[in-house]
C-alpha cells in the first residue's frame, strides 16, 4: 500500500507532488462510497477524531465531520466559545487534556498562523490542519485540484486564475503551492492592495486586469473579500471592487472560450461573483462541496493507515 510522506497535513508546502497525487486517487474510491445509497464503511471504526475549531466554518467543519463518520470514526467536536480557553487555559494545555481522553487525531482552525505546525512538534497525535490565519487550507486546495482533475482529466497545463482577495487568503497560498506541483500554469488577480509582494518569488504570473486574466484561464478559483481579516481599507468600496473586479455573465460569455469557475465559498453574491454566473453550468461550487468530503476521508484514511503499521 503507498503511503504518505507525512505523519500530519500541515500544508501543502510540505507535500511532495507524489502526497497530493496519492490523495487524489483514494479520494476517486471515497466519491463512489459516498454516491451510493449505504453511505458507510467501517475503516475507522476504531479511531477516535477531535473537530477543534477556533473560528468560525460552516463548509470545512461539516465537510470533515462527514468524512469521519462515513469512515465509522468516533467524534468529537470542540467549541473554543465555550471552553476553558475563555478562562485562560493555554491551548496546548486545551489539546492534551483533550488527547488524555485517549483522541487519536486532531482536526484544527485557528486564527493564527503555525498553530498545527506548534502542536505537531509538542503532541503524540496526528494534526490536520483545517486553516490557521492567513497561511494555508490545504484541504481546499486538494479538493481544488481534484476539481479541476476530474473536469479536465488532468491539472498538468491547465491554466488557473485566483482572483480575489490573495493577501488575506489561506485557500489562495495553498492553491498556489498545489498547483505549481502538479504542474498548473498560475495567475493571481486583484487589486495591487491585494496581492502580496512575495506572490512574485512563487512563480506565478500578476495581473491588475480581470477580462484579461478571464481571457488566459481555463479555469478561474474566485474568492471573496475578507473584510473580517482587514485592519484597515484596502480599496474605496465593495460598489467599487464590484465594479471593477467582479464577475459577471457578460463578462463571462464575451469570451472566447467555456471556462471553469470555482469558488471555496462562502460566496458573496453580487461582490466578487454574480448569481447569474455563480449559479451556471460552467461553475464546479457545488462540485467542490462533494468532492471536499471525499478528499477529506482520503486524508483521514491515508493518515490512519500509518498508524495501523
Amino acid at each position: 500500500m503507498k503511503m504518505l510522506s507525512t505523519k500530519h497535513l500541515l500544508g501543502i508546502k510540505e507535500l511532495s507532488k507524489e502526497d497530493i497525487e496519492l490523495i487524489h486517487e483514494t479520494a476517486l474510491s471515497f466519491k463512489d462510497v459516498i454516491n451510493r445509497p449505504i453511505k458507510k464503511v467501517a475503516t475507522l471504526r476504531d479511531i477516535t477524531i477531535a473537530n477543534i475549531f477556533f473560528e468560525n466554518s460552516t463548509r470545512t467543519r461539516l465537510s470533515f465531520e462527514l468524512a469521519e463518520k462515513r469512515l465509522s470514526a468516533d467524534v468529537v467536536n470542540f467549541s473554543s466559545s465555550s471552553s476553558s480557553v475563555k478562562k485562560g487555559e493555554t491551548l496546548l494545555d486545551t489539546i492534551n487534556n483533550i488527547l488524555a481522553m485517549k483522541v487519536d487525531m486532531i482536526v484544527i482552525r485557528h486564527a493564527s498562523v503555525g498553530v498545527p505546525h506548534f502542536l505537531a512538534n509538542r503532541i503524540n497525535a496526528n494534526i490536520i490542519n483545517a486553516g490557521d490565519g492567513t497561511h494555508e487550507h490545504p484541504t481546499q486546495a486538494l479538493l481544488d485540484t481534484f476539481t479541476i482533475r476530474q473536469k479536465f482529466g488532468k491539472v498538468e497545463g491547465i491554466k488557473v486564475a485566483i482572483v480575489g482577495d490573495i493577501l488575506h487568503s489561506r485557500v489562495a497560498l495553498s492553491n498556489v503551492f498545489a498547483l505549481k506541483k502538479l504542474g498548473a500554469e498560475v495567475m493571481v488577480c486583484g487589486p495591487k492592495t491585494l496581492i502580496p509582494m512575495h506572490y512574485k518569488m512563487l512563480g506565478v504570473e500578476i495581473c491588475h486586469d480581470i477580462n484579461f486574466a478571464l481571457s488566459w484561464c481555463d479555469v478561474a478559483n474566485v474568492l471573496r473579500i475578507q473584510l473580517e481579516r482587514q485592519e484597515s481599507a484596502f480599496f474605496p468600496s465593495l460598489r467599487e471592487y464590484s465594479q471593477y473586479f467582479g464577475i459577471n455573465s457578460k463578462m463571462i460569455k464575451n469570451l472566447e472560450k467555456k471556462i471553469t469557475i470555482l469558488h471555496p465559498g462562502p460566496i458573496n453574491r453580487g461582490v466578487e461573483i454574480n448569481s447569474d454566473v455563480a449559479d451556471s453550468d460552467q461553475a464546479l461550487i457545488l462540485e467542490q462541496v462533494e468532492n471536499g468530503v471525499a478528499i477529506r476521508m482520503a486524508i483521514l484514511y491515508l493518515l490512519a493507515s500509518q498508524n495501523k503499521l
